[in-house]
C-alpha cells in the first residue's frame, strides 16, 4: 500500500535551493535509450516549498557547499564563465570561507593522521561528514580509505616507493612503441650473440620472432598494436572532454595537456592489465577526481607522484564496480541491472507513492537516469566540488562505496517527489537526467536516515 505521507525531517524550507540553469558542456550518457536534454527544460517546474518547516537536524548543519576552489593550493579553478553550479558556491561561502565544522573536522583528521596507527574507524566517522580543503587531507585520507595506504603511518614511505616503482615499470612496459621494443629485441640478441659464440648455443638474431609490422601472429606485439589502437584512440577523446569547464582538464595550456596525458596513460595502462575489461567508456570520469585531489596536494612531492597514486586508488575503487562494466554480466545478479533493481526496490519500500508514479504510471525505465547515476558515481549529476564531498562519504562507508551510492540515489529522488508526482514522462526523465542543484549535506543527511530506517 502506498506510503500517505514523507517524513517532517525531509520537508525543510531552510534545505531547499532554487535549481539554476546548469549547462552541462559534457552531458555524458552511457544508455542508448537515454536522450540528451537541456538543464534549463528540467528546471522549467516550479519548486513547491513544503508547508511545514522544521528545524534542520544537527547532523546536517553544513552550508550546501563549504568545497570552493581557492582553497587548493595548485587548484585551477573552475571557469566562472560556465554555468557549471559557481553561483551556488559563491552564495554559500562563509565570509572567511572556513566553517567552524570544517576547522573542528580539519583538526581531527589531522590529529588522527598524526597517530602511529590510523584508527579506520574513527577516520571513517570523520571523514563520513567532509573533508576540509587544505593541508593535503582529503588526499592523504582518501589513499587510507582506498587501502591505498596501509594504517602503520612507519609503512608509508615504503609502499608509496613500491607502488611508484611498480607503475613506472608498468609504464615502460605497456606504453613502448613496438618499434622500440624491436630495438630493444635486437640490441638484446647482439648481446646474446657475443655471449654464445664460445659457447656454441644458437643466439636470438637466429630465432624468428615475427616482431615486425607484417607479422599477422597473435602473439605479435605489432598485431596487438594496432588492436590496441582503437581503445587508445577512444581514451584520448574521452580525456579530452573531461571536465570542459575546469582548466585544470581543459584546454590547450601545459598544465591542462599534461593532466590529460597523465589521465590517458593511466587508463591505458590500466587496459592493458586488464584484457578482461579493457576500457569503458566514462572511466576517465571516474578517474578525474582522483587525479585531481592527489595532484593538488600542497606537498610537492605527493603532488609530483599523482599519476602512479591514481592508478593504484583507480583499480581499488573499480574493484567494487568492475561487474557494472563488464556488458556480458548487465543481466546477472552482479550486473549494473540488478544493482538499479536494488536502487527501485530501496524507492518502493520507502516511497512506494513516488515509485508507483515514476515505473507504472510514467513508465520513467530508472534505467534511463540511474545507469549514469550509479556507473559514474554521481560526478555527472552535480558540480565538481559538490561531487568531492559525496565521494568522502562514499569512500568513507566500511562495506564499500556502491551500498552509500544507491542510498544517496534513492535520496535524490524522494527530495525531488513533490515535481515527480506533478510531471509526466517527458518532464521527469529530463528533471532526473539534469538533477537540479541540490544542497549535498541536506541529501547525505537524507540518504544516512533512509538507510537507517532500513536496517531497523
Amino acid at each position: 500500500m502506498a506510503k500517505e505521507r514523507i517524513p517532517n525531517w525531509l520537508n525543510s524550507s531552510l534545505w531547499s535551493t532554487t535549481p539554476t540553469v546548469d549547462d552541462r558542456l559534457h552531458c555524458f550518457s552511457l544508455s542508448p535509450t537515454t536522450t540528451t536534454t537541456t538543464a534549463a527544460a528540467a528546471v522549467s517546474e516550479p519548486i513547491v516549498q513544503p508547508t511545514v518547516p522544521v528545524s534542520p537536524p544537527a547532523a546536517a548543519s553544513r552550508p550546501q557547499s563549504t568545497v570552493t576552489s581557492q582553497k587548493y593550493e595548485f587548484r585551477d579553478p573552475i571557469d566562472k564563465n560556465s554555468n557549471n553550479n559557481s553561483n551556488d558556491n559563491d552564495q554559500n561561502a562563509s565570509p572567511s570561507g572556513v566553517s567552524s565544522d570544517d576547522i573542528s573536522r580539519q583538526a581531527q583528521l589531522l590529529a588522527e593522521l598524526s597517530k602511529k596507527v590510523v584508527n579506520f574507524r574513527e577516520l571513517r566517522r570523520i571523514a563520513s561528514q567532509g573533508i576540509p580543503d587544505g593541508a593535503g587531507i582529503r588526499s592523504t585520507v582518501w589513499k587510507l580509505l582506498l587501502g591505498y595506504l596501509p594504517p602503520d603511518h612507519l609503512q608509508w614511505s615504503s609502499e608509496l616507493a613500491k607502488k611508484r616503482s611498480e607503475y613506472k615499470q608498468f609504464k615502460e612496459e605497456l606504453l613502448m612503441n613496438p618499434t622500440e621494443i624491436t630495438r630493444k629485441l635486437e640490441k638484446s640478441a647482439v648481446d646474446d650473440q657475443s655471449k654464445s659464440e664460445s659457447s656454441g648455443l644458437l643466439s636470438r638474431s637466429q630465432v624468428t620472432h615475427g616482431e615486425h609490422p607484417l607479422s599477422l601472429g597473435e602473439s605479435s606485439i605489432w598485431n596487438q598494436f594496432f588492436q590496441d589502437t582503437e581503445i587508445i584512440e577512444q581514451i584520448d577523446r574521452d580525456v579530452k572532454r573531461t571536465h570542459p569547464d575546469m582548466h585544470f582538464f581543459s584546454g590547450d595550456s601545459p598544465l591542462a595537456k599534461s593532466n590529460q596525458d597523465a589521465l590517458k596513460d593511466i587508463l591505458v595502462v590500466f587496459a592493458k592489465l586488464n584484457p578482461g575489461i579493457r576500457y569503458v567508456q566514462g572511466m576517465n570520469e571516474i578517474l578525474a577526481p582522483l587525479f585531481y585531489v592527489f595532484r593538488n596536494d600542497p606537498d610537492e612531492e605527493m603532488a609530483a607522484a599523482a599519476e602512479a597514486d591514481s592508478f593504484f586508488c583507480f583499480v581499488e575503487l573499480l574493484s567494487g564496480f568492475r561487474d557494472h562494466f563488464c556488458k556480458q554480466l548487465d543481466n546477472s545478479t552482479v550486473g549494473i541491472r540488478s544493482t538499479i533493481s536494488r536502487l527501485s526496490q530501496f524507492l518502493k519500500e520507502h516511497d512506494e507513492e513516488l515509485w508507483r508514479h515514476l515505473e507504472i504510471t510514467t513508465k520513467v525505465n530508472p534505467q534511463f537516469y540511474a545507469f549514469r547515476w550509479i556507473t559514474l558515481l554521481l560526478t555527472q549529476e552535480f558540480n565538481f566540488a559538490d561531487s568531492l564531498h559525496i565521494w568522502d562519504t562514499l569512500l568513507s562507508d566500511p562495506e564499500g562505496p556502491l551500498e552509500t551510492l544507491l542510498w544517496v540515489c534513492c535520496a535524490m529522488l524522494i527530495l525531488v517527489r513533490t515535481r515527480l508526482l506533478a510531471g509526466d514522462f517527458t518532464s521527469n526523465l529530463k528533471l532526473l537526467q539534469n538533477y537540479p542543484s541540490s544542497n549535498i549535506s541536506h541529501l547525505l543527511y537524507v540518504a544516512n536516515k533512509l538507510r537507517s530506517q532500513a536496517s531497523n
